[in-house]
């Protein structure tokens, strides 16, 4: 039977509403100290608010929280950092012009100050003894503007242990990183567990939970689902906990006939970046294409649709060579839409409303003369909004303030808006909330049982293998492996990613 002094932290019954709606019911939240606690559960679920009021940002209407056994009262973030709980949100907010050691001791400036001047050399001497502690590698007079998304991660770390933090949260911390970043990231974090810190983690990326968890707390509409150590979950039972049903519930996939061949590619290669690749795509068909970060699959799309030109081979569509490729010839020629990995970046344009972002790649067929048919805009707008169930207050409301999901939607019902044949998903599912994606999985299977040919990259494994027809696996640029819907296992999948036969 666990004894009480194991856990850091205890919060039991905690209840809080937002103008009536209740958004936590009796959560209960149990963190064994030093352990990675994964907290679990789509947008909505109260993950967020939960944390806000444990770190003082929200109070609790009613429930009681406990730490290192005592029963504390946190009106602030400062009383949260006083008495060792410390949070590094997704979206860093950091002064990019301040160093490493300037930005780890910001607003303790006056414990290194002498008659109102910083002892800079004392605040770098320290900083650099907290990073040799920890293994880290950042040279403290570095500014933050001049380090990588990973590194920045590893600073807000870093100064969460400066305040000598014993529970750190952290909210989405790999949603920015690559493979080989989230390895360094979880070796710290490792190394901090080993050293007696706790940390509760936050995640849409389901697979990562199992390689950095201990626990796993699910909530699902502001109710506390339950909690149980990592080694007895699955990610079936995950999912199942966190929507309320099965995994094959949410892939739902029929079996359907195969069209004819629209996309085929021959021989394709870019020098550095992928060779000799080949394959066919028939209408109707979801052909997933899978791989580790590396593989060349985003820069075979790309030079299949024409952002980049691909150095050797073919691309045949519907029977005919195509020739001069590019995005505007890809779109309006050859029928293909193409919804980029990074929505926010390269996808969106953030400060504008809904309507102008689902419209833009359309506007031509929007005009009315030389000006735009505000009416058509609005109803077309509408029906693609309801169509999607893309929740808005509005079609005025900016893209930015809207959920993940939501914003995915909005890419996705532009590129529908131009009536394509061929569909090129990269990560169509990357930061958003389980919900979210399985809304997007039934509109996938739409689609594909509508006869629009499917291109799917995806590095979650449960998502490539409930949703393709048949799966190509590349390594280093090339193709390893194609496997059929029934013969595809995760097993398979990992050994031709990594070049192993299997």
């Amino acid at each position: 039977m666990d004894n009480q002094h194991d856990y850091i932290l205890e919060m039991e019954n905690i209840n809080k509403q937002f103008s009536g709606v209740k958004v936590l019911d009796n959560v209960e939240l149990k963190v064994k100290r030093g352990t990675v606690h994964a907290l679990m559960g789509e947008n909505g679920a109260g993950k967020s608010t939960l944390m806000k009021i444990l770190m003082g940002i929200y109070q609790a209407d009613s429930g009681v929280i406990k730490f290192n056994g005592t029963q504390v009262k946190i009106y602030n973030v400062r009383d949260a950092i006083n008495i060792g709980i410390s949070m590094i949100h997704q979206e860093l907010i950091q002064p990019l012009h301040l160093t490493v050691a300037e930005h780890i001791f910001l607003g303790r400036e006056a414990s290194y100050s002498v008659k109102g001047l910083i002892r800079k050399r004392e605040i770098i001497a320290e900083a650099k003894k907290i990073l040799d502690r920890m293994g880290i590698k950042i040279n403290p007079e570095t500014k933050i503007k001049d380090l990588t998304v990973a590194k920045r991660q590893l600073v807000e770390i870093i100064k969460a242990i400066s305040y000598n933090s014993s529970l750190i949260i952290m909210d989405e911390p790999t949603s920015a990183l690559s493979e080989e970043e989230i390895k360094e990231l979880f070796n710290i974090v490792n190394s901090l567990k080993a050293q007696g810190k706790t940390f509760i983690f936050i995640t849409h990326k389901l697979n990562e939970v199992f390689g950095i968890a201990d626990y796993i707390t699910v909530l699902r509409d502001g109710k506390h689902i339950g909690t149980d150590s990592v080694k007895n979950f699955t990610i079936d039972r995950m999912i199942q906990m966190m929507v309320g049903r099965e995994v094959k519930q949410i892939f739902n996939k029929p079996p359907r006939p195969q069209g004819e061949v629209i996309l085929s590619v021959r021989n394709l290669t870019k020098r550095g970046e992928f060779y000799n690749i080949s394959f066919d795509l028939h209408r109707g068909e979801i052909l997933g294409i899978a791989g580790l970060l590396g593989a060349g699959r985003t820069e075979l799309v790309q030079s299949i649709f024409g952002i980049t030109q691909f150095d050797e081979g073919e691309v045949w569509i519907k029977g005919k060579k195509a020739s001069a490729i590019t995005p505007v010839t890809a779109k309006n020629y050859y029928k293909m839409a193409y919804l980029t990995e990074d929505r926010r970046i390269t996808g969106l344009f953030l400060n504008r409303p809904v309507k102008e972002n689902i419209i833009i790649a359309n506007a031509l067929n929007f005009r009315s003369r030389i000006l735009l048919n505000k009416k058509r805009v609005q109803d077309i707008c509408q029906e693609v909004k309801e169509k999607l169930n893309i929740k808005a207050s509005s079609l005025d409301q900016s893209v930015e303030s809207l959920s993940g999901g939501n914003q995915q939607k909005v890419l996705i019902s532009r590129w529908l808006l131009c009536n394509p044949e061929i569909l090129i998903l990269d990560e169509p599912t990357r930061g958003i909330d389980v919900g979210a994606k399985a809304e997007i999985y039934r509109l996938i299977l739409t689609l594909a049982s509508e006869g629009k040919a499917i291109l799917i990259i995806s590095s979650e494994m449960h998502e490539i293998l409930g949703l393709s027809d048949r799966i190509l696996v590349m390594h280093e640029g090339r193709i390893t492996g194609i496997l059929n819907r029934e013969e595809a296992s995760e097993e398979k999948i990992m050994k031709y990613a990594m070049g192993i036969s299997a």
